[in-house]
């Protein structure tokens, strides 16, 4: 999926998740000097608009378990020839938490696919300084039957999935409908992170609906 993925992302949503993903980083405020870290970060994205954000004296962390998506980002950074900006293979839930303290950590459709959400927000609670901050992007989990539900699914079904066939990837985006089902609604992620111990928590939805930013602050 490697080769495709930056590809399809915009193919299939129209060229807006980039939008999606500086509205999350606007709502995290990184600011120059602090240090921050891209959890499944894919092929840098989120990585890349922290890091204007930070320089130049902050720094970035993209950490992905996928190697050939994590080689993209690495070539996408040597592009710009900027060294505050490293990357780790690794999965996330194994990232040691004695030896990173962040001021910052950011997300976009990866809480989704961990094994364990609450396990996900532990670590990422761990990871953070006092007074850290974390957001994370992926899609809503709307109410079912909802106009934005039924959309989400007719669109996933007759859009995405017909034309990642044609990139012979049908197997890894129809899976897309699945995880949003076994993801927790808004309501429910606001619990789990407070229950982790996150005293400010907030959830909104973008795109009518279809999009959720969970802002989380220690």
């Amino acid at each position: 999926i490697s080769c495709s993925y930056d590809f399809l992302n915009s193919l299939l949503s129209l060229g807006l998740h980039k939008f999606w993903k500086k509205k999350l980083v606007d709502l995290l405020k990184p600011i120059d000097g602090e240090k921050w870290a891209d959890l499944c970060c894919g092929t840098g994205d989120l990585s890349f608009l922290i890091l204007k954000k930070v320089s130049p004296k902050g720094t970035v962390m993209g950490i992905d378990s996928a190697k050939e998506i994590l080689n993209i980002a690495r070539k996408r950074s040597k592009l710009i020839g900027n060294k505050s900006i490293c990357w780790e293979i690794q999965d996330i839930l194994e990232v040691d938490e004695n030896l990173k303290t962040y001021d910052g950590i950011c997300m976009s459709y990866g809480l989704r696919n961990l094994i364990n959400v609450e396990e996900g927000l532990k670590k990422v609670f761990n990871l953070l300084s006092d007074r850290g901050r974390a957001g994370f992007l992926d899609f809503n989990h709307a109410k079912s039957n909802s106009i934005a539900d039924l959309f989400q699914k007719i669109y996933l079904r007759f859009v995405v999935v017909p034309i990642s066939k044609i990139f012979k990837l049908s197997k890894e985006y129809s899976y897309i409908e699945k995880s949003i089902k076994n993801f927790p609604e808004g309501s429910k992620l606001i619990l789990i992170a407070k229950e982790v111990g996150f005293k400010k928590v907030e959830y909104r939805t973008i795109f009518f609906n279809q999009m959720g930013i969970l802002i989380l602050e220690k």
